[in-house]
């Protein structure tokens, strides 16, 4: 249904700008952005919100999510985190390929868009998984409507791992999209959990032992290789879920060409917390030391971190039991991951207006997603307005990824997510899903996604 709807008197956190003034949404997209208190828009609107007191950012776009569908689905879906980005200000989710069957073929990458139209109330786009063999498969995409491809040089999730030499050289010289990586040396990872096993013969692996197996350096090791295939090759590089400050010496500020994503729980947690939180902490990259940690929120405001992700991994509760060796490895982030990193702004660790960079304007840019990530008039109406100031607790019952917990769970935020509007629907409203009939959009790409450089 066509309706105008004046959100009036917020504080607009954009294009790295905080001032007072009013949005205008008008069928699903942005009519206007006025400047000011109390403006006057050129059509009266259906709807006026007054959000006096509250900031209005652009829908946040996660570049890392695992939802899980298809054929993991007792874990999560697309319905429930979907749902459970919306409750966060989560607008766009691109998804990654290790589900069952894994994304790495064309007829699995149309089945998984069906299941995210029917289900999924966001809107989405999806990696395509490299394999040592399907180069082909990864010529014939359609580059307008695939996000990148998801290259696994270290084992997690899945069965989706590249490793020989002659197919990591053919995905980096031949791949005309985004290549986003996951790197960590498996090698070295094997062989400490070989040693961490003999160590703990008849006995369950401390969950803390989980840093040390995986390690700093196993992760330094395979991202300073996928930085100099993506150099000799030309090719477009997205780093994910940096872990470490010595990786971060492999990117340089300003560099659009070779980025880096950090993710949430490296910016939340570090190995002291295994000690309070246990394997609910527990993912791949493993978390790593405080100064590691550190050094990451360091790196958000200097140029080398170029996104913030959540990699939301839903696993049930059960599947967390055990220690290093048993547990499994991945944490739910999506819904919570706004109001965390806004305490970071509260706590001086960036600004309001980096935040809105680095999870909104920089995603976008990144993977050239047509008319989101802005408040600009004509682009899609994707919306978040939050709160300060008014304090709230986790409890499990608010969790709506279908894990049902959250290592967040008791925490005490001081910002409110109070209103997620997707292409111009207000689909969450004060702690509600509005219409669990509402679906969001496949998002598209322009033509610069799918174009390499010359040499």
């Amino acid at each position: 249904m066509h309706r105008r709807i004046h959100i009036l008197n917020a504080t607009i956190v954009n294009e790295g700008r905080s001032y007072e003034g009013s949005v205008v949404i008008d069928d699903g997209r942005i009519a206007e952005v006025l400047e000011g208190h109390d403006c006057t828009p050129e059509l009266p609107a259906d709807e006026v919100f007054d959000a006096t007191g509250c900031y209005v950012l652009p829908g946040i776009i996660d570049d890392h999510v695992h939802f899980r569908d298809p054929g993991l689905t007792r874990k999560a879906d697309f319905d429930t985190e979907s749902k459970a980005a919306a409750a966060g200000g989560v607008t766009t989710v691109l998804d990654m390929p290790n589900c069952v069957p894994p994304t790495s073929t064309r007829e699995a990458l149309e089945e998984k868009i069906s299941i995210a139209k029917a289900k999924s109330h966001v809107n989405y786009g999806f990696f395509f998984g490299a394999t040592s063999s399907n180069a082909e498969e990864i010529h014939q995409l359609n580059k307008r409507l695939t996000v990148g491809i998801k290259l696994f040089m270290g084992n997690s999730t899945g069965n989706l791992r590249v490793e020989n030499a002659e197919a990591l050289n053919t995905v980096f010289q031949n791949s005309r999209l985004p290549i986003m990586v996951h790197c960590e040396d498996t090698d070295m990872v094997d062989e400490a959990m070989t040693e961490a096993r003999e160590r703990y013969a008849g006995g369950e692996i401390p969950i803390a032992e989980h840093s040390r197996i995986r390690s700093a350096e196993c992760c330094y090791r395979s991202t300073e290789l996928a930085v100099r295939l993506a150099r000799e090759h030309n090719a477009r590089l997205h780093v994910a879920h940096i872990s470490t400050a010595r990786e971060l010496e492999l990117f340089t500020p300003g560099d659009t060409r070779i980025t880096a994503e950090v993710c949430l729980p490296h910016l939340l947690f570090c190995d002291e917390d295994y000690a309070r939180l246990g394997a609910r902490i527990k993912c791949n990259p493993s978390v790593k030391t405080r100064a590691d940690r550190d050094a990451l929120r360091k790196a958000l405001n200097d140029g080398r971190i170029y996104c913030i992700g959540t990699d939301h991994a839903p696993h049930t509760i059960e599947d967390k039991r055990g220690g290093a060796g048993k547990a499994a490895s991945g944490i739910p982030m999506v819904q919570f991951s706004l109001c965390a990193m806004l305490e970071l702004t509260d706590q001086g660790v960036l600004s309001i207006e980096r935040l809105v960079e680095l999870m909104c304007h920089h995603p976008a840019e990144r993977f050239c997603i047509e008319n989101r990530g802005y408040i600009r008039p004509g682009y899609m109406a994707d919306l978040v307005v939050v709160r300060p100031n008014n304090p709230w607790t986790l409890a499990t019952r608010m969790v709506l990824s279908k894990c049902n917990w959250s290592p967040l769970e008791g925490h005490v935020f001081q910002w409110r997510v109070l209103r997620t509007y997707v292409n111009g629907y207000m689909l969450y409203h004060n702690g509600h899903i509005t219409n669990e009939n509402h679906h969001g959009m496949q998002i598209t790409f322009t033509t610069d996604h799918y174009k390499r450089n010359d040499r």
